[in-house]
């Protein structure tokens, strides 16, 4: 189905008018990962307001929308039709309405379609704004305890074998180059071993790792080891449901020298940082063991 023109349930509020912005304004809204109370209530009133919401699955937001007590008109726009349906969109647009751009669930564009369409709205001139909410990768990488930032968005890896190995391999040389960020990862159920199996064989059996299912469901899940561990785990048991993986940032080849080191150190605690919080940043931008950079900053503080 590509455009299902229906009415509001109920006529739109001045307050959902003013969310919806100026004519000729695009709202990206967030919208569950699960569980349906996430939706933000900025958003329940844009979807009641705008002329049109552009969706992956109108099925989808028809269901999410009704739950809220609304029937928009509702857009297909994937990955399929995006090209073709932007310049009707922009039209739109032109002509002074108001439309809004959803995803499945989570954070619109994040491994998801619509992109391209953004990008030529705001070729266009037109106001392109957004109600933060739900997204999957920043969940995971929050309950995951692995360092937070820096982090490394990747999305879905090829879903080939060796495509898959070639491009964890790129990454292998970014780090060895100096890259030290925790990785973010989306994967579908049936590949999660082979992919953590790859990880490992790159990374290190050893390196610190979580794999995060479900998150915000009933039956969410967040295991936490090592690549090898959950390689493991997950070599023969396919798991269910909305995958994210959470790698754990590593050294590398030429991970920052000691001198570099304490002397990141020295300036972090010359910024007033306590001994543990400078060790904890530096450990996190260089990817050297946090003990180690602890003893080091005692020293550097004087207080060993």
């Amino acid at each position: 189905m590509d455009e299902s023109e229906v009415s509001p349930m109920h006529p739109p509020s001045d307050e959902a008018k003013r969310a919806a912005g100026p004519p000729g304004t695009l709202t990206l809204v967030a919208t569950p990962i699960g569980n349906l109370g996430d939706m933000p209530a900025r958003g329940i009133a844009v979807l009641a307001a705008v002329d049109a919401v552009l969706c992956e699955d109108t099925r989808v937001t028809a269901k999410l929308a009704a739950r809220h007590g609304l029937a928009p008109s509702l857009i297909a726009l994937h990955e399929h039709n995006e090209d073709a349906m932007t310049p009707r969109l922009l039209a739109r647009l032109a002509s002074g309405e108001r439309l809004a751009l959803v995803s499945d669930a989570g954070t619109p564009l994040v491994s998801d379609p619509g992109y391209r369409f953004v990008r030529s709205a705001i070729a266009a001139g037109h106001r392109v704004t957004a109600v933060p909410g739900p997204s999957a990768a920043l969940a995971a990488l929050a309950v995951s305890g692995l360092p937070p930032a820096p982090f490394l968005f990747l999305g879905f890896l090829p879903p080939r074998a060796g495509a898959r190995r070639a491009r964890i391999a790129e990454l292998a040389r970014w780090e060895a180059a100096g890259l030290a960020a925790t990785l973010l990862l989306f994967e579908a159920p049936r590949r999660l071993g082979a992919l953590l199996a790859d990880l490992a064989d790159v990374f290190g059996a050893a390196r610190p790792a979580a794999v995060a299912r479900e998150l915000t469901k009933l039956f969410e899940e967040v295991a936490r080891g090592t690549l090898g561990n959950l390689a493991r785990r997950y070599a023969e048991a396919t798991p269910r449901g909305e995958i994210v993986v959470v790698v754990g940032p590593g050294a590398g080849e030429a991970a920052a020298d000691d001198a570099a080191v304490e002397q990141m150190l020295r300036a972090a605690l010359a910024r007033g940082l306590g001994v543990r919080d400078a060790a904890a940043e530096v450990a996190a931008a260089t990817g050297r063991p946090r003990r180690d950079v602890y003893a080091r900053a005692l020293r550097a503080s004087g207080r060993e």
